[in-house]
């Protein structure tokens, strides 16, 4: 699993970005976060964990989760 955090969410769209510790920004969708978190109460500043998946357009956070 890699680690990050999430940088910003577009809440009204579903979506947003995590900073990881490799420098890279990744997308995720609110269906990748763990039940566990609430998609609507993040702010961005949360510490996470997630897998990188490829998709059609570049890599993705999926199975996000509080780190």
């Amino acid at each position: 699993m890699a680690n990050g955090t999430i940088k910003r969410v577009i809440a009204d769209r579903g979506f947003g970005f995590i900073g990881g510790e490799d420098g890279k920004e990744y997308f995720f969708h609110r269906n990748e976060v763990s039940a566990t978190m609430d998609f609507d109460r993040l702010v961005g500043g949360e510490n996470v964990s997630f897998e990188v998946e490829q998709s059609p357009k570049g890599a993705r956070a999926v199975k996000v989760q509080a780190a």
